[in-house]
């Protein structure tokens, strides 16, 4: 017999499947067919559209895939999970052995364990369903029940098949100040492989998630697309498989490279959770998804509106001092804003934080910057009818500070080896491992909270990567990836815990901690350093992908841009801006009273849409990367009583033509009045204040002036439109 028949065969009896050896998984609009035969596979049979009758999927003939498949037996198939046991052997064989349903609040939790014959290894995998919000959790715990120690070589969160075909996939690269961009690409033959090995920081050159489209080039509102996500923070890859079968394979976990994890006796290792999803309606279907479960599960106070803020960064860096920090104060209260953040600069005793090149780990006020101490700040913010917040970066230091003087052993760094430098050229990562360095971060925190209770906001920063992959606290370096994240968790749980309502955000150089792993314990993040309007464009339309707009800080800024140096239009920022989390990122005193009317008229316009924009539903129109020389979203609030409308222009030719921008996700049956925002024309739009049906802007659009209409000293070659739709009753 021929070697492909035997193998054909094999698999023919291994994921052979029957109605009675089914688990069935369902959300609002999909269904998880697991293959839980005892003593077979865990497989996955289907993963799709909501079904009616299960028992379509057998008759069919569709096949079943292990859900989680060891390395050693069959390596000809790719696996999730690979072992080495105190013998050397490295095989391993996991057939079900229980398999138990409960109910949650949300959904369903479906446990399988599996465990080897031979040796003591126990895998449960858990599979998650959120019903509301179409998505479903898995993840792995692997058990050593032995008397000795083995090791895990590799220890992914999941699998995931999907039948082959004219498949495309949509990944997240970038780099500091251009993170978030899309690459959408067809599947080929062979393996393609995402990851990322930071350490710290994990979404800058690359994301932990991705879209598959099964139905050919991806459509933004049509379409079946399963959306992928790895709730991690650390180093990661996804790896997508398409071979000689018909069927594509996807897998996803921690980064294995030099990541070898010794499971004591009787310990439990836990993975990341994999969440992933399904929608017929496209990109944006599964954005929205994304986006729901999100806001309610995921992100740190989803359903509160976020405040409109003045950042310090852009507007004077480390020239820190009182006068200027009460001025911006009073400048953002005067434009209608609802809080001031200090960024970086404020500290240091002994080596004052002038630059980037010191102080960081010494959270002591630079008493020659602000003599009066953060107090003082905090009573003028609340003077001024502000919140105050303040930038810290806790897991870092640099060589010349008190702590690495005190604590040099608290830094990741290679044993007889000279350090290796991060920014400003003295930076170094704290070994976040060490239970020490864990209560000298919470400490940061609670020293600056409880000498300023009324300090709203933190932005929590992150410059550096592990560049040193060596920590002086543990025993097996291999574990230094996962137990960096470990010790992450302690200390923001403990953060948590005590100051349950403050804001924090995520930063890290910009956009490198856009991941679910890290947003439970925070607002929002920094989708990057870089805030030119137009390259925001690309960015946040990329980020959005995942990540709703409540949890992206868009800041409008001066120009020419501090990073590209572009000079676009105050209108044209603070349309970008309005599509994410409002924000400023400027010097106020250097703008002209009508710019200030600008700004005060946007921030005010935008507290009225804020619900939509924060809380709606996401439908992108027409994408920047489809070089049609505009981009174009929406959002939608649940009830489609209200929509918020962007449509930015991003070139300027003679002879441009670009297409009318049909809407998407109102009700076709409501009536809608269209009232124009940041309006800076001499004249009214032609449709301004008109009213249409839903189903007339769906299927026609508005025709946007390709201009805006300004006095001839003003006119300029940037163009955008923010329109807000309401209904009439």
């Amino acid at each position: 017999m021929k070697k492909h028949t035997i193998i054909s065969l094999f698999f023919a009896a291994a994921f052979a499947i029957s109605a009675q050896a089914q688990t069935v998984i369902g959300t609002k609009n999909t269904t998880l067919v697991l293959d839980t035969k005892t003593g077979g596979d865990l497989g996955i049979a289907y993963y799709g559209a909501a079904l009616d009758d299960v028992q379509s999927v057998f008759d069919a003939g569709f096949r079943s895939h292990r859900a989680y498949a060891p390395f050693g037996q069959h390596s000809a198939v790719d696996y999730t999970i690979a072992v080495t046991h105190p013998d050397g052997n490295k095989t391993l064989v996991l057939p079900i052995v229980d398999v138990k349903e409960e109910a949650w609040e949300g959904g369903k939790i479906v446990t399988v364990t599996t465990k080897d014959p031979v040796y003591p290894v126990v895998v449960k995998n858990f599979f998650k369903s959120y019903e509301q919000q179409d998505l479903i959790e898995t993840w792995a715990e692997i058990g050593n029940d032995g008397k000795k120690p083995l090791t895990l070589g590799r220890y992914f969160s999941g699998s995931l098949p999907f039948r082959g075909g004219d498949v495309w996939i949509s990944t997240l690269y970038g780099t500091w100040a251009n993170e978030g961009r899309v690459n959408t690409e067809p599947l080929t033959r062979g393996y393609k492989v995402i990851k990322n090995t930071d350490g710290t920081r994990n979404s800058h050159t690359a994301h932990a998630e991705a879209m598959i489209s099964l139905d050919g080039k991806p459509a933004e509102n049509s379409g079946r697309v399963i959306g992928v996500a790895l709730e991690w923070g650390g180093d990661y890859e996804l790896r997508f498989k398409s071979n000689d079968d018909d069927y594509n394979m996807f897998y996803a976990g921690i980064c294995d490279e030099n990541s070898e994890y010794i499971l004591e006796k009787g310990e439990r290792f836990t993975t990341p959770a994999l969440a992933y999803t399904y929608s017929a309606q496209g990109l944006s279907g599964v954005s929205r998804n994304f986006h729901n479960w999100g806001r309610k599960y995921r992100l740190a106070h989803g359903d509160k509106e976020r405040k409109v803020l003045l950042n310090s960064w852009e507007g004077v860096y480390f020239d820190i001092n009182e006068p200027g920090m009460d001025q911006m104060m009073g400048d953002i209260a005067s434009m209608g804003g609802e809080l001031f953040v200090m960024d970086d600069g404020w500290f240091g005793d002994k080596y004052p934080r002038l630059t980037d090149n010191s102080s960081l780990g010494d959270w002591i006020v630079d008493r020659n910057k602000l003599p009066h101490g953060i107090g003082w700040l905090v009573e003028h913010a609340t003077q001024h009818g502000i919140k105050f917040g303040i930038w810290i970066e806790p897991e870092m230091t640099n060589n010349p500070s008190e702590l690495y003087e005190a604590h040099p052993d608290w830094v990741l760094g290679t044993p007889n080896r000279p350090n290796d430098y991060g920014r400003g050229g003295t930076q170094l990562v704290l070994d976040m491992c060490n239970p020490a360095v864990q209560d000298f971060v919470v400490d940061v925190v609670d020293k600056i909270m409880t000498e300023n209770p009324q300090i709203d906001y933190i932005k929590w920063d992150a410059n550096m990567p592990v560049q040193s992959r060596h920590s002086k606290y543990l025993k097996h370096q291999g574990h230094l990836e996962v137990e960096y994240w470990r010790g992450f968790a302690k200390a923001c749980d403990r953060i948590r815990a005590k100051y349950p309502d403050i804001t924090i955000q995520c930063c890290a150089s910009g956009g490198g901690r856009a991941n679910w792993g890290v947003l439970p314990w925070f607002d929002e993040f920094w989708v990057s350093d870089n805030t030119d309007a137009l390259q925001r464009v690309y960015m946040q339309w990329g980020t959005s992908y995942f990540f709703p707009a409540i949890a992206m800080a868009s800041h409008i800024s001066a120009t020419p841009n501090h990073t590209v140096f572009r000079t676009t239009a105050l209108k044209y920022r603070i349309d970008v801006a309005m599509s994410g989390r409002l924000g400023m990122e400027i010097q106020p005193k250097n703008m002209t009273e009508e710019e200030k009317t600008l700004c005060r008229n946007a921030i005010a316009q935008y507290k009225e849409i804020r619900p939509v924009v924060q809380f709606g539903d996401i439908y992108r129109l027409v994408s920047p990367y489809d070089n049609k020389g505009i981009a174009s979203m929406m959002y939608v609030s649940e009830e489609k009583d209200k929509a918020v409308f962007y449509w930015w222009k991003l070139e300027n030719m003679y002879d441009s033509h670009f297409p009318r921008v049909c809407m998407a996700g109102l009700d076709p049956c409501k009536q809608y009045r269209v009232k124009e925002l940041n309006r800076v024309d001499l004249q009214p739009l032609k449709f301004e204040g008109k009213v249409f049906d839903g189903l007339f802007l769906m299927q026609n659009g508005l025709e946007i002036p390709y201009s805006n209409e300004v006095e001839y000293h003003k006119k300029n070659d940037w163009s955008s439109r923010v329109l807000y739709l309401e209904e009439v009753k």
